[in-house]
């Protein structure tokens, strides 16, 4: 059950995705003719439209390497004079110049560029340059205040005169050839090109004015500079424009006044610099002679020639002076106590030799002392004073004694004075030395100003040697790698596009133009439309749509797909009507004029009638009577009208014969009443319809449309089944819910529905093909193709 569930679900899905791609299949001829048709507009649009081509050129932007020295106070003033590195970061600002209204405006004026000149041609207009053009135009100045033509300029050449016409101004102005004119927007010259070559051009010509501003705005809307790669400095500068000639004279102009407007920025920046190290080397010099007279006067003041020297000096001075005071005051205490001995001592023992007593004399005394006294002593062991030996020696010992004596009270005297100058000089000696921390903190800040200016001094010689060079060797800025080269494909229009979009519009305009008719369609036009509207009652057949020329009415043993639509709708109406029963009355209606009512009665009728069944087929519209329009000699006949008005009037009397087939009678609807619904009240009907049950197999009644009056409701009842006629591309959806409605209040019954006028891209399976040959199957494969 479920596998038969999802097979039913997928069935009804690939219907509904039928259903959806149904009114474009059938309308497939209008993509085959919207496709040509775009391809051919195309075509014509590629024909006439004006080529755009690429131009582009390369440059290098030159990079000066910065200093790898390593040096600090370089990068203090590396951007001096234009001489520092230019790393790529800085490429933007290149870009952004080129792009610059200043750089194009002055490639404009130098080229002349404020007036494009073009060729008048009978379905475009080509822009001619140099060769192509018989003149150039040079604005010699411009009025701010001017006003440009705001109509087309048309020019043309008479002798050596220039003649302009436009409707933006009362009359025409004529120039000469190299003689300034005056115009509304300033003052031009037309100049003869002496290497024109006349081509195809007719000698009319269209001058397109614009101020030098508008003019560079426009060129640089066309162009594009970017950088080829990131890490690298070579931008290319491209432009798109129709003229190739022209597009490679203004981006190899462009470069040109870029090296230019470069150099004479960078000898400008140059010049300046060179005039501020100038005056620096000269500020700095000054004050670099006032620091070196300050550690001048410092010296000169201080009396020193060196701190660090005189530091030194001054502290082994001191500590010679301090050792020196040691040695005096050691003598002058060995001098004391020698003294002292001398007075404790008698004058007869020998006094101390080798104590360390400097004084040569006075130790060489003492010698001479202690002999004595000790030669003495031993004359005395053997002799006694009275000894005149004794007595001479006892003599010099004495004199001797006196002298010692004397002789250290000199030195004593002698050592106390050195001790005193060299208390002095230590003195002095350590005030100079608790100097020095000042006089070096003054000096070093002296030393250092001046080993700040030598630097800068130094420095600015060097910047003001680098500045020089630059100004002897200034180059280009930017070298040309290419070129300005022309692609000679053009980007535009691109042929393949065009024509894929061409295709691609070839098939969505009919696509939306069937999807537009689709979606406002509020007409019935298949059988699945009526299906689904319908509530209940089921679509008993379809009636093809019946081509030019092909009768309206079925023949006897007809075979025409019409014939065969019909026998299938009385197939379907016989499943609905009583079995075995005579005199079925079939009541045949719609909802408004115009769906086919009649036909469908009329050849109900005749595909009904045979040799064993007979049929009887009543015009029940007294209002708008159409049977008679398949037989107009039969109009005037008496009929429906007035048999339900004369009550006299027997049945037998407006029966007649059908000339169509023996087998089907007609009831005509007969006069045309003021007062129908009165008539069809009045009973008559019901007893006409009764009456001829014995006589008919079956009873046809062709009705009025039930939407418009009531005169069919009121014969409803006599149907045995009510054939509801709708009509294909006519029927609106919205008169469905009114058969609806009617059903539903049973005002009509046992309904089945009948599509009339469906064509064939429409129909269904069983209606699309024949048994048997037919007259479409004896047509030729064209027609076929495009029935």
């Amino acid at each position: 059950m479920e596998n038969n569930y999802l097979q039913e679900q997928d069935q009804n899905e690939t219907l509904n995705l039928r259903e959806i791609i149904k009114p474009y299949l059938h309308r497939w001829y209008w993509f085959f003719l919207g496709i040509i048709a775009t391809v051919i507009f195309a075509w014509f649009f590629l024909r006439y439209a004006i080529p755009i081509y690429n131009t582009e050129t390369t440059l290098l932007i030159k990079e000066v390497k910065k200093s790898t020295s390593g040096q600090p106070e370089m990068s203090v003033i590396s951007e001096l004079g234009g001489i520092g590195g230019m790393g790529t970061s800085s490429i933007d600002n290149e870009i952004a110049i080129f792009k610059s209204k200043k750089l194009m405006l002055s490639v404009v004026r130098e080229l002349g560029l404020e007036t494009n000149i073009y060729a008048k041609g009978n379905l475009k207009d080509t822009e001619v340059y140099k060769e192509s053009a018989p003149f150039t135009v040079r604005v010699i100045s411009e009025n701010p205040k001017g006003i440009y033509p705001a109509k087309e300029v048309f020019a043309s050449i008479e002798n050596n005169t220039v003649v302009l016409n436009s409707e933006s101004w009362a009359k025409e102005i004529r120039a000469e050839f190299n003689k300034a004119v005056t115009m509304p927007f300033g003052i031009i010259i037309f100049q003869k090109n002496k290497d024109y070559k006349k081509s195809s051009d007719n000698g009319k010509f269209i001058l397109q004015f614009m101020s030098g501003i508008n003019r560079t705005r426009a060129l640089l809307s066309l162009l594009d500079v970017r950088l080829i790669e990131k890490e690298a400095t070579v931008i290319k500068v491209s432009m798109d424009y129709a003229v190739p000639e022209k597009a490679q004279d203004i981006l190899n102009r462009l470069a040109v006044n870029y090296n230019r407007e470069a150099n004479l920025d960078k000898s400008s920046e140059a010049q300046k610099t060179a005039s501020f190290i100038d005056e620096r080397i000269k500020l700095i010099g000054q004050e670099l002679g006032k620091v070196e007279t300050e550690k001048e006067e410092f010296k000169v003041r201080n009396n020193i020639a060196d701190i660090q020297t005189e530091a030194g000096l001054s502290l082994e001075n001191a500590e010679k002076v301090r050792q020196t005071q040691i040695d005096n005051e050691s003598q002058l205490e060995l001098v004391n106590s020698l003294i002292g001995y001398l007075n404790k001592q008698n004058n007869y023992q020998v006094l101390p030799l080798n104590v360390g007593l400097k004084d040569s004399n006075t130790t060489s005394d003492i010698g001479m002392y202690n002999q004595l006294v000790t030669e003495r002593e031993r004359l005395l062991a053997n002799s006694t004073t009275a000894n005149p030996v004794v007595q001479d020696i006892t003599k010099q010992i004495g004199n001797l004694r006196t002298a010692i004596s004397e002789s250290l009270r000199k030195s004593r005297n002698a050592l106390q004075i050195v001790n005193t100058n060299i208390q002095s000089e230590q003195n002095r000696l350590s005030g100079r030395i608790s100097r020095v921390p000042v006089q070096e903190k003054l000096f070093r800040s002296i030393e250092r100003q001046q080993n700040i200016k030598e630097q800068l001094y130094l420095l600015l010689l060097q910047k003001r040697e680098e500045v020089a060079i630059s100004l002897a060797i200034a180059a280009p800025k930017a070298r040309i790698v290419d070129d300005a080269l022309t692609n000679p494909i053009p980007v535009s229009p691109k042929r393949s596009l065009i024509y894929l979009g061409a295709l691609i519009i070839g098939l969505l305009i009919p696509f939306g133009a069937i999807y537009i008719l689709e979606l406002f369609n509020n007409k019935i036009q298949t059988k699945k439309d009526l299906e689904k509207l319908s509530m209940g009652p089921a679509v008993a057949g379809e009636l093809p749509s019946l081509e030019k020329g092909h009768s309206e009415l079925i023949q006897l043993n007809d075979l025409s797909p019409l014939a065969e639509a019909f026998r299938i709708l009385i197939t379907n109406i016989n499943f609905m009507l009583p079995k075995n029963n005579r005199g079925n009355v079939i009541f045949v209606t719609s909802s408004v004029k115009g769906e086919g009512k009649t036909f469908t009665a009329v050849n109900l009728a005749l595909t009904l009638a045979t040799p064993r069944k007979k049929v009887v087929i009543i015009g029940s519209d007294i209002r708008n009577p159409q049977l008679q329009r398949y037989n107009e000699n039969r109009r005037g006949l008496v009929g429906l009208s007035e048999y339900m008005y004369d009550l006299n009037l027997q049945t037998s009397e407006i029966i007649h014969a059908s000339t169509f087939n023996p087998y089907c009678d007609v009831i005509y609807s007969g006069a045309i009443t003021p007062n129908p619904t009165e008539l069809l009240s009045n009973g008559r009907y019901q007893k006409l319809v009764n009456s001829l049950k014995s006589e008919y197999d079956y009873i046809i009644l062709d009705t009025a449309p039930l939407m418009l009056v009531t005169d069919s409701f009121i014969i409803a009842d006599v149907a045995d089944v009510t054939v509801y006629v709708t009509r294909s591309n006519f029927t609106e959806k919205e008169l469905i819910s009114f058969a609806n409605t009617q059903i539903a209040e049973k005002r009509i019954k046992n309904v089945v529905f009948v599509l009339n006028d469906v064509k064939e891209k429409f129909r269904a399976y069983g209606n699309k093909y024949g048994y048997g040959y037919s007259a479409d199957e004896l047509k030729p494969w064209w027609k076929k193709l495009f029935k």
